[in-house]
């Protein structure tokens, strides 16, 4: 089963989805399967560190950069706002992860930022001001 997984990940999922509805657990790839797993939690953590970071963007952007300021602007903070709350609505237990995830979101967003506004990340905030609660009420 390992050079399966290997081999044709696509068709070993299949596989694996088939004898497990068929009760065949003893034929289950397990090691693979629990890498699966785990890479599934992984991505519901980077999807929300990634629209956490897109959200603080915005709101470092509207802060900080206020003659910049549109109702196009606004909408994109609504619309980050909504995807924040739809993954976490749909892992309510990554809440409990808010603290560390906010942290990694925000270096991201100075990075960002930065970038954008041809600005030194020194000329922001070095710690994130914004409790979760406030980007989300924004």
């Amino acid at each position: 089963m390992a050079a399966h997984y290997e081999q044709d990940a696509y068709a070993w999922a299949l596989e694996q989805a088939g004898l497990l509805r068929a009760g065949k657990l003893d034929k289950l790839d397990i090691e693979h399967l629990a890498e699966e797993i785990e890479s599934i939690a992984k991505r519901e953590r980077r999807a929300l560190i990634s629209q956490l970071a897109c959200l603080l963007t915005h709101l470092l952007k509207w802060d900080h950069l206020p003659t910049l300021r549109s109702r196009f602007w606004r909408l994109t903070i609504q619309d980050a706002q909504a995807k924040v709350n739809r993954l976490l609505n749909d892992s309510p237990s990554l809440n409990a992860l808010l603290p560390d995830l906010m942290s990694d979101a925000y270096d991201d967003a100075l990075r960002a930022v930065a970038i954008d506004a041809d600005r030194e990340p020194k000329a922001l905030p070095e710690q994130c001001l914004y409790t979760f609660e406030d980007t989300i009420s924004y």
